[in-house]
């Protein structure tokens, strides 16, 4: 999706790529200009690897408030010709919801920009979504207009605004436009809402899944089919055969794990470890082995969703094992195994970080295996972890599982966690910082005092200030 290309931990831009607390720390302290051309830089070239699990928006806007900093770049970059030719969401979806947080904190500025572009725009839809959240009713009520113009009357064009309507996001602008007396806008909305509630209605009314009264070999020919057509439906074909399979489908279930076309043999495999049929690891592993990337994959799966003592033993066995089964046997132990498996899961982490480097996901369970095991020796590589990722998401598992392990996490990172881009980083950081620090203690205040900041953290930090909190 994104293959951004992040400056080292070290530099002004690295920290702020990041997410890191020290990145806007470390800005407040440079010289203006290097802070606001090194915030510019992130938030017009997204650093995320994945926007769906990582946030920086609020983090830049935050910044963008504390050092005055004006919106010409990201105006610029908005409204560039670029915009008509690539309309892909990651070139200009950070922007817009940077510009969102903004106008909460009330900057006009930003708020003209939205409507601007939410009128003009090629990625329009997220704009309004941003201006739902923010603008008022006259505002949305003048973007009427600029956005149906964007559907020709006819039945392409209806057809369009009807899939539009029905999929918003934010309904509101929708809703306030439905309102309106001019037959252009209000009576077409309210059509184009019917539409979709129509098309919704026959889409249930057609079904294209399994039926009552279906057979195995019937949920076995639907997966396969769906394979075939580019579609991997190993879990819902399993759970259909939840539903369908009785004692007597044993046989052809086991033999379909083992020897069935592809999407069968997935589905079969996925079942098999859902009942916790005995035979089911032997089949894992000789799946696992094969030479068919796509059953190796779904094996290693389905063994991953097992919960029970014998796959945490088999995983004991395998974890040694150079291939995906035996990273994912090291994700069990990580998640489920206990103290007895510490050194293997300390050796996994470490062999992880040596050969793929801090940024791979397979380190996610194993980082937080190390908090859950309490594995005190393993603080040195989490602090790498923490320091060289470019994952706000794998920063925010390592800076739960220091807490858990580092006595110094509370003097240390824990500090700077207070400006971390990650909610949930900032809530173990509001849960454990040492208030003795000066800059804790307005930090927390502060957090405890923005209406932007998620409740969670609000609530972590007021367990800190409370007059019934006890001094830390």
């Amino acid at each position: 999706m994104f293959d951004p290309v992040i400056a080292p931990s070290g530099t002004l831009l690295g920290l702020l790529q990041r997410g890191r607390g020290d990145g806007t720390l470390h800005a407040l302290a440079a010289p203006r200009a290097e802070a606001l051309a090194a915030l510019n830089h992130c938030v017009l070239n997204d650093p995320r690897h994945d926007w769906q699990v990582e946030n920086r928006s609020l983090y830049y806007a935050r910044l963008y408030l504390d050092i005055h900093g004006g919106l010409d770049a990201i105006d610029h970059h908005l409204f560039r010709a670029e915009d008509h030719f690539d309309t892909e969401e990651s070139r200009t979806g950070l922007s817009l919801a940077v510009l969102g947080h903004l106008a909460a904190y009330g900057r006009r500025d930003a708020l003209d920009v939205l409507r601007r572009y939410a009128a003009t725009g090629a990625n329009w839809a997220w704009a309004l979504d941003e201006l739902a959240l923010r603008d008022d009713d006259t505002g949305l009520r003048s973007l009427a207009v600029p956005v149906l113009a964007r559907f020709p009357a006819g039945p392409e064009g209806d057809a369009e605004l009807a899939s539009v309507v029905r999929d918003a996001f934010e309904p509101r602008p929708w809703r306030l436009w439905a309102d309106d007396p001019r037959p252009a806008v209000g009576a077409r909305i309210r059509a184009a809402g019917e539409q979709g509630s129509f098309d919704r209605w026959q889409r249930q009314l057609r079904p294209s899944g399994p039926r009552p009264g279906w057979s195995v070999q019937a949920v076995f020919d639907w997966a396969q089919q769906a394979l075939e057509r580019g579609t991997e439906m190993h879990g819902p074909a399993a759970r259909c055969l939840t539903a369908v399979a009785g004692p007597d489908d044993r046989p052809l279930i086991v033999e379909a794990a083992r020897t069935g076309p592809d999407g069968a043999r997935c589905a079969a495999l996925h079942y098999l470890a859902e009942v916790r049929d005995p035979v089911v690891l032997d089949l894992i592993e000789a799946a696992a082995g094969g030479p068919d990337r796509t059953v190796a994959d779904a094996a290693v799966a389905a063994f991953e969703r097992m919960c029970g003592d014998e796959a945490v033993d088999r995983a004991r066995g395998w974890v040694h094992r150079p291939d995906a089964l035996g990273a994912s046997a090291a994700g069990v132990l990580a998640c489920r195994g206990g103290t007895k498996d510490t050194a293997l899961v300390l050796g996994a982490l470490r062999e992880t970080v040596r050969a793929e480097g801090p940024d791979t996901q397979r380190l996610w369970t194993l980082v937080d295996g190390a908090g859950r095991l309490g594995i005190v020796c393993a603080a040195p590589v989490l602090r790498h972890v923490y320091r060289e990722t470019a994952s706000s998401h794998l920063r925010g598992r390592a800076a739960r599982a220091l807490a858990a392990t580092d006595p110094s996490y509370a003097t240390g990172f824990a500090v700077e966690c207070l400006w971390d881009c990650e909610e949930t980083t900032r809530e173990v950081a509001a849960l454990h910082a040492e208030t003795g620090d000066v800059r804790v203690a307005e930090r927390l205040r502060r957090l405890a005092a923005d209406p932007a900041e998620e409740a969670e953290v609000q609530t972590a930090v007021r367990s800190r200030m409370g007059p019934d909190a006890a001094a830390r």
